[in-house]
């Protein structure tokens, strides 16, 4: 219920469209999987220092995506984010962040790719 009003209430303050809401929605619903998909393949590789290349590349699509998918890649924090919140800042963290912007600015994630990583990611 809360959600529902919230989304009137901005619908209406910020005099957003519904045609330009659902595409909002839309780019939303495909950045969340671009997202899921370079953590799972991150998973599946298993490969040492790979984890920025996948951040990167998950935040890169969901970004290719356009609002919604800006919106989708800064809600969905890969692990090395969510670390801020068990410890103090450290230089993963921030590494992690980095990546993350890296990402987000749609520069190649490629930057980060580990050498001999197979080609299938």
């Amino acid at each position: 219920m809360k959600l529902s009003i919230g989304i009137i209430f901005c619908s209406l303050v910020l005099g957003v469209s519904s045609q330009r809401w659902l595409t909002f929605l839309k780019e939303a619903g495909q950045g969340s999987p671009d997202m899921w998909k370079a953590y799972s393949d991150m998973k599946e590789a298993n490969y040492k220092n790979s984890d920025k290349y996948f951040h990167a590349w998950g935040n890169y699509d969901a970004v290719q995506r356009g609002p919604g998918g800006v919106w989708a890649a800064e809600v969905i924090k890969p692990s090395s984010s969510c670390s801020l919140f068990a410890s103090v800042l450290s230089e993963d963290s921030l590494a992690g962040h980095a990546t993350n912007k890296w990402g987000h600015t749609g520069k190649d994630p490629n930057h980060f790719r580990p050498a001999g990583l197979p080609e299938k990611y």
